[in-house]
């Protein structure tokens, strides 16, 4: 159904060029992305271009049969079995993970990271909604810990961080990079050592406001990840910022307007 396109666009300005280890993926209906890391599972980060077309159809494009489960987002750490996001009404939450195969993980977001995680040991997933407070409160730890209940070990995850806002356009209030820099260790970090670790990561970035910071989500996302068992190496963060692709992306930011762009991971066992 799908053919990977090495250069299917030919506008660099709009961030169609070919991504390091990232792969649009052309078929009948458009254009998404999928990270080369994560090649062996069916899974797209599709752009603001699919718009109108929620996971119920666009699963369709990442495989045939599947079913479908998403949450209904409410910027929490909350991760749920996928059976019990199967229908509306949808349940409150903002990650979920696999209990057989077949299942297409569905999450949306429009500046927040959306972060695939897949275990090629096992073909069971994980999909979840990772804004600041999702980070701040360990979401992806604790869908990682729901894997490890079910026979998955950490050792063999990969993780992919789809398009999110980038930390030049993500300024925040200083106790939300301290809530966040706290969150990067299991067990917490104390202020001043908190924000180092955020600066090591590159994640703590100037602000001309000396009570704000500039934050880039996806850095700290990642160091955290890496805390949790993950090597460097088993992890990818896209590239494109969700503020800056203004053709591509919806942007909360940007436009102060309610929509959203999907993701989604199938399971295989």
């Amino acid at each position: 159904m799908a053919e990977a396109l090495e250069h299917p666009f030919d506008r660099p300005d709009v961030g169609f060029n070919a991504l390091n280890g990232w792969t649009w993926v052309g078929t009948y209906g458009g254009h998404y992305l999928q990270a080369d890391l994560l090649r062996e599972f069916e899974h797209g980060f599709f752009t603001r271009l699919w718009q109108g077309r929620g996971p119920d159809e666009l699963a369709g494009y990442l495989s045939a049969g599947v079913s479908v489960h998403r949450p209904q987002q409410i910027h929490s750490a909350l991760v749920l079995p996928a059976g019990e996001a199967s229908g509306a009404p949808w349940p409150e939450a903002d990650g979920l993970v696999s209990e057989a195969g077949g299942q297409s993980l569905w999450v949306c977001g429009a500046d927040c990271t959306p972060v695939l995680i897949v275990d090629p040991a096992s073909g069971r997933v994980a999909a979840c909604h990772a804004g600041w407070r999702g980070v701040a409160g360990r979401i992806l730890p604790a869908a990682i810990d729901r894997l490890e209940a079910s026979g998955s070990r950490r050792t063999d995850l990969l993780a992919a961080l789809g398009p999110a806002v980038c930390g030049a356009h993500y300024q925040v209030e200083r106790p939300v990079s301290l809530q966040v820099a706290a969150a990067l260790r299991p067990g917490g970090l104390e202020n001043e050592v908190a924000l180092e670790e955020l600066i090591a990561c590159g994640s703590l970035l100037a602000d001309p406001d000396p009570h704000h910071d500039r934050l880039d989500i996806r850095a700290a996302t990642v160091r955290q990840l890496e805390h949790e068992g993950l090597s460097a190496e088993r992890i990818t963060a896209c590239p494109l910022c969700t503020v800056s692709e203004t053709e591509l992306f919806h942007s909360w930011r940007r436009d102060q307007v309610k929509a959203v762009q999907w993701s989604g991971v199938v399971s295989q066992a």
